[in-house]
């Protein structure tokens, strides 16, 4: 099992470098997104871009935590919470998926979502093999996640919050540099 942990995080980092590298140029080319699916593109709507790539940042912060724990320190609930947050993985995959194929477009993230989803599933299985599947492990899985899935509400609050504090911070250097002119 252990020879499989690392590959979480490593998964997860090709995955964002697509989106880092992807969502600021996409959303300055595709405005007209934000005005045809609002309900969808509301949260990307006032985000600064340096907030956008720190909370890529923070939502790798479990999965190479959780992912280190359960390689130095091996136990059945730190490999069913690795689990959990590999299945969350998949299923953020399949979100960007669907995401794409709603807007009939190429989305930053799709590439390496089609591509990451089987490989983790075989990595996933593999696991599946060798673990066993009690009481236990099922109820640490779906707390991997929950977890997973609260990682990502703060994530979205963190990330709005920033980016209020980016805007003003801005605003201030714009009127600091006016008045010095």
């Amino acid at each position: 099992m252990r020879e499989y942990l690392l590959l979480l995080p490593i998964i997860f980092i090709i995955h964002d470098m697509e989106e880092i590298v992807g969502f600021g140029w996409f959303f300055r080319n595709n405005p007209w997104l934000f005005d045809r699916y609002p309900k969808m593109m509301n949260m990307y709507r006032d985000l600064k871009e340096m907030a956008w790539k720190l909370g890529v940042y923070e939502e790798f912060i479990p999965f190479f935590g959780v992912s280190l724990l359960a390689y130095y320190f091996p136990n059945n609930i730190l490999y069913s919470i690795w689990f959990g947050f590999f299945l969350a993985l998949i299923g953020h995959f399949f979100v960007h998926i669907g995401l794409s194929i709603k807007i009939k477009k190429y989305i930053p993230s799709v590439i390496t979502s089609i591509i990451g989803i089987p490989i983790s599933m075989i990595i996933l299985y593999k696991c599946a093999m060798i673990m066993t599947f009690d009481t236990t492990t099922i109820i640490f899985i779906i707390v991997g996640i929950i977890l997973m899935i609260g990682n990502f509400c703060f994530l979205k609050w963190s990330m709005t919050f920033l980016s209020r504090k980016l805007e003003f911070k801005n605003d201030i250097r714009f009127y600091t540099e006016k008045r010095t002119l």
